[in-house]
C-alpha cells in the first residue's frame, strides 16, 4: 500500500485552515480547491473580475500538480465553483484558453461547473483537480 503524501509549494497560496495543498497516493493526486490569491502576498486578486480570477487560479492549481511530480497534461478532473451563472461564459472562456495553452495532444480533461456560495466575497470562483502520475 502507497504512503500519503502531503504535497506543498510556495508557488501556490499556502492553505488557510487544516488542509493540505494537495495530496498524492500512489499515482493519484488531489488538488484543494484554489481561488484567486497570490502565493506571495496571500491576498486575493482581480476584484471583479471572473477571467483573471480563473487564470490565477488555474495558476495555483498547476503549481501543485508540478510540485506532486505532475505535469498538467495528468489532470484528469477539474471543478470549477463559481458564484454566479453570469460568470460561465466569460470563465469558460479564460479557462479554455489556459487548458488549451497546458495541455498537449487532444485529450483535455473532464470538467464539471457548480454554482454555489464560496468561502469569500471576493472570490468569483475556485477550482480543485484529480491528476494521475505515470511511472
Amino acid at each position: 500500500m502507497s504512503e500519503k503524501i502531503a504535497v506543498r509549494t510556495t508557488d501556490a497560496p499556502a492553505p488557510a485552515h487544516t488542509f493540505s495543498q494537495g495530496v498524492r497516493k500512489g499515482p493519484f493526486v488531489q488538488v484543494s480547491g484554489q481561488g484567486p490569491v497570490d502565493p506571495v502576498t496571500n491576498e486575493y486578486l482581480y476584484p471583479g473580475d471572473v477571467a483573471a480570477q480563473t487564470i490565477r487560479t488555474l495558476r495555483n492549481v498547476q503549481a501543485i500538480i508540478e510540485a506532486s511530480g505532475a505535469t498538467f497534461d495528468d489532470v484528469v478532473m477539474l471543478r470549477v465553483y463559481l458564484t454566479s451563472r453570469d460568470d460561465f461564459a466569460t470563465m469558460n472562456e479564460a479557462y479554455g484558453e489556459f487548458v488549451g495553452a497546458n495541455t498537449t495532444g487532444d485529450v483535455l480533461p473532464c470538467r464539471t461547473t457548480v454554482f454555489t456560495g464560496l468561502p469569500r466575497a471576493e472570490m468569483l470562483v475556485e477550482i480543485d483537480a484529480v491528476a494521475i502520475v505515470e511511472g
